[in-house]
């Protein structure tokens, strides 16, 4: 009861501070990347089509990620291109070599290249998911790979009014408070948006909970409220 206690009172403070969020945050344009320039798509369209990724990403996988999500949605190949990185990432788990020489930078990048194009030929990917991933080889980008595909799957699952939200706490949280905490980010992220909540244990943040989604943290954790506390009381007292 004193958990469910603490997690329905931090509920308010997370409304508030998400509803403070600027809307224009969560729904940018991409990011200007010189790296980025090529178009994936092999055939220009007959007439472009204006996107935006739904989901604020930062770093180098995020702006590849986003890069990827607007030529896939004008490509209307989305799915595909999804469905293409996830059967790689697999492969990749499959085979340490693989996996190694995807982080390997002393690799010339004409032998990253032959590998990249070989392989999607092999598995017959799109030419979307080829390109991509040649330009990923000519960049020295595949050792991010795997962060680029998660990204990525956050785009998508935004794409379709799905947001995944990571909730720490030090117990499992309760059916009641969950459904709670499920509608109030539902409420703040506004209609035809479902929350999808994915629980995880940390008994070092000692109490309250962490939110995580896209790649926003809200941190109302004990831990986090008693290191604030500590460098407070180790501030100089002006009189």
């Amino acid at each position: 009861m004193a958990m469910a206690g603490r997690i329905r009172s931090t509920l308010p403070h997370l409304r508030k501070a998400l509803s403070s969020d600027s809307r224009s945050a969560l729904y940018p344009a991409i990011i200007s990347n010189p790296e980025l320039s090529r178009n994936y798509a092999t055939a220009p369209a007959a007439k472009e089509k204006k996107v935006k990724v739904p989901v604020t990403m930062y770093g180098v996988s995020g702006n590849y990620a986003s890069a990827l999500y607007i030529s896939a949605v004008k490509a209307n190949t989305l799915e595909k291109v999804e469905s293409e990185l996830l059967d790689l990432i697999a492969a990749s788990k499959k085979s340490p070599k693989f996996s190694q020489f995807m982080k390997d930078l002393s690799v010339p990048t004409e032998t990253r290249v032959k590998a990249m194009t070989d392989i999607s030929s092999e598995a017959k990917f799109g030419d979307l998911t080829k390109n991509f991933l040649v330009v990923l080889a000519e960049n020295g980008r595949l050792k991010h790979i795997d962060a680029i595909a998660k990204r990525f799957a956050e785009l998508t699952m935004a794409h379709k009014g799905e947001l995944k939200a990571i909730v720490t706490t030090v117990i499992p949280i309760p059916p009641e408070e969950e459904k709670e905490l499920k509608e109030t980010l539902q409420e703040v992220m506004g209609k035809g948006k479902k929350v999808n909540i994915e629980q995880k244990i940390d008994p070092s943040i000692l109490g309250g909970l962490v939110i995580e989604f896209g790649q926003k943290v809200f941190d109302m954790s004990i831990r986090t409220r008693a290191r604030q506390m500590e460098r407070l009381l180790r501030e100089p007292i002006n009189f």
